[in-house]
């Protein structure tokens, strides 16, 4: 039995050091990623802070949607299927957040 339970701990020793030389390579590996998620994160908090200040002062939004249509009609319906592709492609961002528990619900 001491025998078994030496072999267990010797074992358990050699895994736990395995899993000490993963973890140190993948922080190596995952370095140069690491400024890009830093980045994505910066513009994800300035998007969302947009998003609070319209949803703060929807009067100025409105003004400024308007002002911008009177200004060219012409592009209104291109520049509305951007502002769906656009809206949908945060939603979809969002969700996927949301599932990998990056960010709360809100």
């Amino acid at each position: 039995m001491n025998h078994r339970l030496n072999d267990l701990h010797l074992r358990r020793g050699r895994l736990l050091e395995r899993i000490a030389n993963q973890r140190a390579t993948l922080g190596r590996e995952a370095q140069p990623v690491r400024s890009s998620l830093y980045t994505a994160d910066r513009l994800l908090a300035i998007v969302c802070v947009g998003v609070d200040q319209v949803k703060r002062h929807p009067g100025l939004a409105t003004l400024a949607v308007a002002a911008f249509f009177i200004a060219r009609p012409r592009r209104i319906w291109r520049w509305s299927k951007r502002a769906f592709f656009a809206w949908q492609t945060w939603r979809a961002v969002r969700n996927k957040l949301l599932v990998l528990g990056l960010r709360s619900g809100s």
